[in-house]
């Protein structure tokens, strides 16, 4: 099955982030993919509050979710939108980082809460809090789809390591992590960490990305990391595609997920411990 990493710049316009997100999603419907996936917050990228307050919606009125299901249905494609921001249901003035996956009749199928919030001190200069304005999600979720079992995740939670090994013991072959990672974390981390997770459970790792600059506000700027990748069973970069925004292909062969699994049989082995004293 072909696959489709599409990596965008999005902005803090989610209206022009659709129209940019819908052109990668058709030109990767003519080449082919069956599978098409885009990044964390493809809809909005904003240095504010207040700006994501006036141009978000809650997910029953959201517009690139309701496009996104169209185009897959339209295409009988699926669709992972890594995530969108959208008004919590839950706590008034805040917002959930929610992963969609739309099967091919533009059912939603699965939808994922980011569990692990970004809240971070990089440097006296770069720091990072995600709790403040969005609402962390509490379940994992897995999706049997009809090309294979999909575990859904975003961005920082590639740090967590539980929850993919948890994913990848309830039946996961394939784990997602859309993500929107910052420039300095990313060139010390991105490949190291989507490596591991691939090892570790003997899935494939589909990583689509926000890559480069998102806006520039009070002299203060967001720039993102990039290089969407694919990762082997095995632990293998199959794709990375670099720093320009654009659509990446591969084709995906879940043979490869039992072949490295019965090698390594890690996901079997795992022993209760105690704790050190």
């Amino acid at each position: 099955m072909k696959v489709a990493l599409v990596q965008l710049t999005s902005t803090p316009d989610p209206q022009a982030n659709l129209l940019a997100c819908e052109a990668y999603v058709i030109e990767a419907v003519e080449c082919g993919a069956k599978f098409i996936l885009t990044p964390e917050v493809s809809n909005c990228i904003a240095a504010s509050k207040t700006t994501l307050s006036d141009v978000l919606h809650f997910e029953q009125n959201d517009p690139f979710l309701a496009r996104m299901r169209t185009l897959a249905e339209t295409h009988e494609v699926s669709i992972l939108i890594g995530s969108l921001g959208v008004k919590s249901e839950a706590v008034e003035g805040k917002f959930a980082n929610r992963s969609f996956l739309i099967d091919q009749m533009g059912k939603v199928v699965a939808k994922y809460d980011k569990i692990h919030m970004f809240d971070v001190d990089i440097s006296e200069t770069e720091s990072y809090r995600e709790s403040a304005t969005y609402e962390r999600g509490t379940k994992a979720v897995l999706a049997k789809t009809d090309f294979g079992v999909v575990g859904l995740s975003v961005c920082y939670d590639v740090r967590f390591p539980h929850l993919y090994r948890t994913l990848a013991q309830a039946g996961a072959e394939i784990l997602t992590v859309p993500a929107a990672f910052a420039q300095t974390t990313g060139q010390a981390h991105w490949h190291a960490l989507l490596r591991a997770r691939a090892i570790e459970n003997g899935a494939y790792i589909l990583a689509p990305a926000q890559t480069g600059l998102h806006y520039t506000k009070d002299g203060k700027e967001r720039r993102t990391y990039g290089h969407s990748l694919v990762v082997s069973p095995w632990g293998e970069v199959l794709i990375d595609a670099g720093v320009e925004a654009g659509v990446a292909y591969f084709d995906i062969d879940l043979a490869e997920v039992s072949r490295a699994r019965s090698r390594v049989a890690s996901l079997t082995q795992s022993r209760v411990f105690e704790g050190p004293q």
